[in-house]
């Protein structure tokens, strides 16, 4: 060993014993307790990326994630699939976001007959029907248009709804994971439609996928002049092809089906076209025996993301201080507060909502807390909207939902952390 690597050990190991010196005094003032060694092979010796050669710069033309990340990765189940995985979803790994904006690798998926791959070169978007200039655009005339950035959450209505029978997925990311939350980018329709000229008497849009489904919803005209956006840009960059590359219609806080990709048509006219997406599917049956239809916006709600089944506490000491996190959302409006239940809904304390709090878009918000090991805790949060609406309980949604239709169902949701610090999804009825 030669002199300069000696008295570079030698330094380290006196660090440790002023720093273990130092915890010592302040024992209690620090969020987190120090376990530190003198020994630490990661502190006493170069590491071994220290002592290589990094990748040149020219080695991703498109940058990757870190390997070592490989676990956060979107997830697909067969029970979630008809009959394959074309017309299927891939869920977003909400318990590992931070902040508000889902990464585009990330970014939740659903498709009615797989991926189109579109040929920006050939697109083309008609717009007909009810407008004094029918007109058909390609996509450079498109992106002629002024533009705008905003940042929304996109939610598919079904999302939590094949858990509150009872909870099937001891998951977050499967329980919550039908929705993500990007930056747009895009030009709002009413500008487009202030130079197409739309006439008086046009109610409704149809809004047509290129697709082999050839999706099609209806789309009421006030929220059409109101936010809806025609966009091809998600953070930052081009839609990726499972988001609709290069066209799809986005409607703020509304439900995701709705925000139809690979855009080819609008089409505008007096009546909804009733079509099979909002017939057969996406309707919810009452206890009446008779069906909602037309009701889009997603109702507030919010979700634990920190603890989940997939980030426990089993590591946690008695005394260690935690942040308990999670995200709220409305398509309502904007999330004005978030409570948190530690009895599974019997009290509530107010959480600290964090950074940027928009309209129609994810809020995150957290709470620290003091572990103390072997409570059982009943972790449940509660969302409140600035249109003045409270995440209802179960028993409430189910008193006006009743218990046929798996969507629009934004009733709280609970997280049992039991004594050695795992955690369980549960349901707490009165």
């Amino acid at each position: 060993m030669d002199n300069k690597k000696s008295n570079q050990e030698i330094g380290r190991r006196d660090f440790f014993k002023k720093a273990a010196m130092s915890v010592t005094a302040i024992a209690g003032t620090s969020l987190i307790s120090s376990n530190a060694r003198a020994d630490d092979p990661a502190i006493m010796h170069h590491v071994p990326w220290g002592q290589v050669w990094g990748d040149p710069v020219t080695k991703n033309r498109y940058g990757m994630p870190s390997k070592y990340e490989h676990n956060v990765l979107r997830r697909n189940t067969k029970l979630l699939a008809s009959g394959n995985f074309r017309a299927s979803i891939a869920v977003t790994p909400i318990q590992e976001s931070m902040g508000i904006i889902t990464p585009n690798g990330l970014f939740f998926s659903r498709s009615h007959g797989g991926v189109a791959h579109v040929d920006p070169a050939e697109y083309r978007l008609m717009i007909h029907g009810l407008v004094e200039k029918p007109i058909v655009l390609t996509l450079e005339q498109l992106k002629k248009y002024p533009s705008v950035t905003r940042t929304h959450f996109i939610e598919c209505p079904a999302n939590g709804g094949q858990e509150w029978r009872g909870p099937q997925f001891n998951s977050v990311q499967f329980a919550k994971g039908f929705m993500s939350c990007a930056e747009w980018t895009g030009v709002y329709l009413k500008t487009i439609l202030a130079d197409l000229g739309l006439k008086p008497e046009a109610q409704w849009m149809l809004a047509e996928g290129s697709d082999n489904s050839e999706m099609g919803r209806t789309i009421p005209i006030d929220k059409v002049l109101d936010d809806a956006m025609i966009v091809w840009g998600q953070n930052g960059e081009a839609l990726r092809p499972e988001q609709g590359y290069p066209v799809r219609i986005l409607l703020p806080g509304w439900e995701g089906n709705l925000c139809v990709k690979w855009l080819k048509r609008l089409e505008f006219a007096t009546e909804p076209w009733y079509c099979k997406e909002e017939t057969s599917k996406y309707t919810a049956l009452k206890p009446t025996g008779k069906a909602i239809q037309h009701f889009y916006a997603n109702e507030v709600n919010s979700t634990v993301t920190s603890p989940s089944p997939e980030i426990d506490w089993t590591s946690l000491k008695d005394g260690d201080i935690v942040e308990i996190e999670g995200l709220a959302w409305s398509g309502m409006g904007t999330i004005t507060g978030v409570d948190l239940s530690f009895d599974g809904g019997r009290n509530y304390t107010a959480a600290k909502l964090k950074g940027l709090v928009l309209p129609k878009s994810w809020t995150r918000w957290s709470y620290m807390h003091t572990y103390k090991k072997g409570d059982v805790l009943q972790l449940t949060s509660r969302a409140m909207d600035d249109a003045g609406y409270i995440q209802p309980t179960i028993d409430q949604e189910v008193s006006v939902m009743g218990v046929e239709s798996v969507y629009h169902r934004n009733a709280v949701e609970t997280w049992e952390v039991n004594a050695k610090g795992e955690v369980n999804h549960v349901q707490i009825r009165s």
